[in-house]
């Protein structure tokens, strides 16, 4: 579906440790859980007890093989003792388990005690590879986080694991202005999020998720690859988060962070760029080159965070909580562009209140009951004053930004019942209310949005543009809102060798008033310019030439708000065989049910039976956890989120309309108006009709899939060390978008012996498989029902269909933190390339979810087979800390990846047509030549490097800490995202093409002062 450039203008054993062993490529299959496992080996017979800190014990029976495993075990500290005939021969204390690994304790000379006394042991061993995992993901616990300088976000967690990149600038997340992250070559929409095993993914468009206040965090997982049948709705990546509880034992604390103005640095000033062009090409605006086309002077930003928790025991060994509350204030001072709508300076403020509640009742020793309170918003508002580009100096009042609201309230119970000790059930259930609101304060409806007004006629203007203090494109309905509600059941049943496990997993989103329209009086005004005067500027839409010196304006209308919802149900079965002592095999398969319904609650998407099978081994080969090799086969379906209906199975508005113009009044409106066309034309025939629900998507519909093939291994080096390789292969088999030329569409029904006044023709997109067979259903005109036309990928007129693939090489070399220091080192070699990124289209910034303009026509997809978006050929990511002393720690982080692709998109061919009408400099053309994504080159290499130190003065017993974090110590300031439209009209350079548009965050400082008692 076209976007415009507008949209953008407003845009050994595990013990203790062993939480450090699962950085990498350890992990057991469960990918939302927020439990863990401790197996091991004895002598077939005895019995192994298990108790944690807050009472729950459980006991299971080492089998005739000599193995044990007690799963589904919650977070916490246990201790492990082995029982012969009834008396205690051996013991284990302290052992922490990892969210979703099996934590190994052995009693290998348990068959030879006498005595408890004579075997207890205390955990605090480095910790062997775990070898119960088959999967690919990072696991950083709460004690990671104390110790590495990280941004504060799930996000900027992620990114520490390999394959993992920051997404387009374009693109935010959850909370306002956070960035989003690609894993493995996917689009940064295709990822899950999860807070104690609850999907808090945005339930909008799938960008981003919720997450804890940043104290609360136990541990986050960053699944990269290979889970289980048991989870499903995501083909890039899963970030799942584990809440504290609370145990027998109190704690409480607190932390002040402070972010200042004086240690923060400001971004680079973005000049227009003045480069030679090609014979003939002119800029839009000759005096601009080389000019300012932003200024950052100033644009520096300070943040300060207040966290307290407490947590303890209501009834010992019983019933237990953990609260946890956040508030982070951000201010700062931001710089629109010379070519924005009334350059200002505006005075922005973010607000970011969180809290946490857990409760844990401990009913009996086979029935525990949780539950969990999330509150994760973001508050955002802005004061505008006019910014002088002529003489740098901030000028009046001109008014407030949009301010916004959003967020999610959540709320999740979960049932556990340990019905024998080889049969687990649990039941989750939640709620998630999330608010999308925003409104303009003080905003004069009678004022229309002025685009581009530097390209006024000089001759009406004397080169001063008028401006009217509308700053604000964009309105949503006060409304706006989303609910989610969702409920799992899971069983669990050892049976000998084999683990078995069934289940349901279903989801339901409802979407209310979503989307948005054009501010004032619900319409703007967009100024041109075109070098060649005498050339029509659309003429397949029939708007001829502006004439005269080249100057025109468009009225540009788009109305989107709708409401819609979706139904995501899911079944699984799943077998974890351990075949021998040795090896692992664990067999799954998933059927998702994905249907989506428009604003009249009619499904438009209907799919079923879509079946996922998953394959994954774990082999250990000496049979002493030293060295594991592991792979994964499995499939992976993506639903489409509810933003489809907005443009797609909605009604919606998006037209021009084209005039020259003899005169501008004083609130910068044209005046003297003569019309170029017919009226208001739409590239994708959207005149505000609803659509057929069972006409606008193919009726054979697939969902985007995607299969993936792992395999690797990790070893110990010595007895310190440990190594690794991992290999990935991803490929995309089905996508999703939609096409919007319509005459292929009606030719073959003509064709097909359809008569074309028989039925209703669509003038607008329609949501398909590019390059599968796709069937149509057209309605007959007297209401008798359908006619099914048949479309191939050749029909359409497409030489092939989408593509992506995805290959990787990781390496790791890892010292897990021993009580005195930790490091790791990863290197990741891959390349992302096809003709499709995915659901999002990141060289523009379209977050049309599964409704980008690739796509749209054949000659959009020309010269579209190449590297992706989110490809970075190289990235090397290292992190660890030491203890200088009891007292001092330092730590670091660095990151170091090659550029992104740079993109170029003009009008089509050498002659610089418009083929597909009205999409203009949209194609992958550039200055009258092929321009594949990457052959006009890449982005520069970014190196960032963090750094902190810690003082914990031993006057305080270790519970006071001061830290100072400094982030991008070198203060690069790299560009990461650069304006990719070429031009503005045939063969008329627009002025802003390869303008920085976003970069590297600039140096800053954080304080810290935190109590833990």
């Amino acid at each position: 579906m076209s976007f415009r450039m507008l949209n953008r203008a407003v845009m050994l054993r595990r013990t203790t440790l062993a939480a450090a062993m699962t950085m990498g490529l350890a992990g057991v299959a469960f990918a939302q859980s927020t439990t863990g496992t401790i197996f091991g080996q004895a002598e077939a017979g005895e019995t192994v007890t298990v108790t944690s800190s807050t009472g729950i014990s459980r006991s299971a029976t080492v089998d005739t093989s000599g193995r044990y495993r007690i799963s589904n075990l919650p977070l916490g500290t246990y201790s492990v003792v082995l029982q012969k005939d009834g008396a205690t021969v051996d013991s284990r204390k302290d052992v922490a388990i990892t969210v979703n690994a099996g934590t190994e304790v052995t009693f290998a000379a348990a068959a030879n005690a006498q005595a408890l006394a004579s075997v207890t042991v205390t955990a605090n061993a480095l910790p062997a590879i775990d070898v119960s995992s088959v999967d690919s993901r990072t696991v950083i616990t709460s004690q990671d986080l104390e110790r590495l300088p990280l941004g504060r976000s799930a996000e900027a967690i992620a990114l520490l694991a390999p394959g993992v990149v920051q997404g387009s600038g374009y693109f935010a997340g959850q909370k306002a202005g956070s960035p989003v992250v690609s894993f493995g070559g996917s689009s940064v929409s295709e990822n899950a999020y999860y807070i104690n095993g609850y999907n808090t993914t945005d339930p909008l468009s799938n960008l981003g998720g919720i997450g804890l206040p940043y104290g609360a965090i136990d541990q986050q997982e960053i699944y990269t690859g290979g889970y289980s049948a048991m989870y499903g709705r995501s083909d890039g990546g899963v970030i799942s988060q584990v809440g504290k509880r609370g145990t027998n034992e109190w704690h409480f604390g607190g932390q002040i962070m402070w972010s200042p103005k004086f240690l923060a640095e400001d971004p680079k000033d973005a000049l227009f760029p003045n480069q030679a062009l090609p014979n003939g090409d002119e800029y839009t605006d000759s005096s601009l080159p080389g000019t300012k086309y932003r200024s950052r002077k100033g644009n520096t930003k300070w943040n300060t965070t207040y966290d307290l928790y407490v947590g303890g025991p209501l009834i010992k060994d019983k019933l237990f909580f953990f609260v946890a509350a956040e508030a982070e204030k951000e201010q700062g001072t931001s710089t629109s562009s010379a070519t924005s709508a009334q350059p200002a300076n505006t005075n922005y403020k973010y607000s970011v209140p969180k809290y946490y509640v857990k409760l844990d009742w401990n009913i009996n020793d086979s029935n525990i009951l949780e539950l969990t309170g999330i509150s994760n918003k973001t508050e955002y508002s802005g004061v505008k004053y006019a910014y002088d580009y002529e003489t740098g100096k901030t000028g009046e009042f001109i008014g407030n930004d949009t301010s916004t609201k959003t967020g999610s309230d959540i709320w999740v119970g979960k049932y556990t019942s340990y019905i024998t000790d080889n049969l687990t059930f649990s039941a989750t259930y939640g709620q998630n209310r999330a608010i999308d609101y925003s409104n303009v304060p003080g905003i004069d409806p009678s004022l229309v949005y002025l685009s581009s007004p530097t390209n006024q006629d000089p001759a009406i203007t004397g080169g001063n543009p008028i401006y009217n203090g509308n700053t604000i494109l964009y309105v949503k309905d006060p409304n706006a809102h989303n609910k989610t509600h969702g409920l799992r059941l899971d069983l669990e049943y050892k049976l000998g060798d084999h683990t078995l496990a069934a289940g349901i997993d279903n989801m339901h989103y409802t979407a209310t008033d979503e989307g948005q329209q054009v501010s004032g009086p619900a319409y703007a005004w967009l100024y041109g310019h075109t070098s060649r005067p005498n050339n029509p500027l659309s003429a397949g839409q029939g708007v001829g030439a502006p004439g005269g010196d080249g100057y025109y304006v468009r009225k540009y209308v788009f109305t989107t708000t709708t409401s819609m919802s979706v139904d995501q149900k899911a079944q699984y079965l799943e077998d974890r065989w351990q075949i021998n002592d040795k090896f692992l095999l664990n067999l799954g398969i998933r059927n998702d049910q994905f249907t989506n319904y428009n604003s009249a609650g009619k499904a438009y998407v209907d799919n079923n039976n879509q079946w996922a099978p998953r394959l994954g081994f774990s082999w250990d080969v000496f049979g002493d956890s030293s060295f594991k090799v592991f792979g994964n086969l499995g499939r992976y379906y993506l639903a489409l989120p509810n933003s489809v209906a907005i443009r797609g199975a909605s009604a919606s508005t998006f037209t021009y309309e084209y005039f020259t113009y003899s005169g501008i009044d004083a609130n910068g409106n044209p005046t003297g108006l003569t019309p170029l066309g017919p009226g208001p034309v739409s590239t994708n025939g959207e005149y505000g009709q609803a659509p057929d629900a069972k006409t606008v998507t193919a009726s054979n519909l697939k969902s985007q899939y995607q299969d993936e093939a792992i395999l690797g291994f990790s070893k110990m080096l010595g007895t310190d060390w440990v190594f690794g390789a991992k290999g990935t292969v991803r490929k995309l088999q089905t996508a999703i978008d939609d096409v919007c030329d319509m005459d292929p569409l009606i030719n073959k029904a003509v064709a097909q012996g359809i008569d074309p006044d028989s039925v209703n023709l669509p003038n607008g997109c329609l949501i398909f498989n590019p390059g599968e067979n796709n069937s149509f259903l057209l309605a007959k005109v007297d209401g008798s029902g359908y006619e099914k036309v048949n479309m191939s990928t050749k029909d359409w007129g497409f030489s092939t269909g989408a593509k992506r693939k995805y290959y990787a090489l990781d390496l790791f070399l890892e010292h897990p933190f021993d009580g005195k220091w930790q490091a790791r080192v990863d290197y990741t070699f891959s390349r992302s390339y096809g003709n499709t990124e995915g659901q999002v289209l990141s060289t523009i910034g379209q977050d049309d979810i599964s409704k980008t303009q690739d796509w749209d026509s054949a000659p959009l997809m020309v010269n579209s087979n190449g590297v992706l978006s989110n490809d970075r050929t190289h990235q090397l990511k290292a992190y660890g800390s030491y203890m200088v002393s009891p007292e001092w720690m330092v730590s670091g982080a660095l990151r170091v990846m090659s550029g992104a692709p740079k993109a170029c998109l003009g009008y089509y061919g050498p002659d610089e047509t418009d083929p597909t009408t009205g999409y203009g400099s949209a194609y992958r053309w550039c200055g009258g030549k092929p321009s594949t994504l990457g052959t006009i080159g890449h982005l520069p290499w970014q190196k960032i490097v963090d750094l902190g130190v810690t003082y914990r003065p031993a006057f305080a017993d270790n519970k006071l800490a001061f830290s100072l974090n400094v982030f991008n110590v070198f203060n690069e300031r790299k560009p990461t995202v650069l304006e990719a439209t070429y031009e503005d009209s045939p063969f008329t350079v627009s002025n802003a093409y390869g303008t920085t548009q976003y970069q590297t965050t600039p140096r800053y400082a954080r304080f810290a002062v935190s109590y833990d008692f």
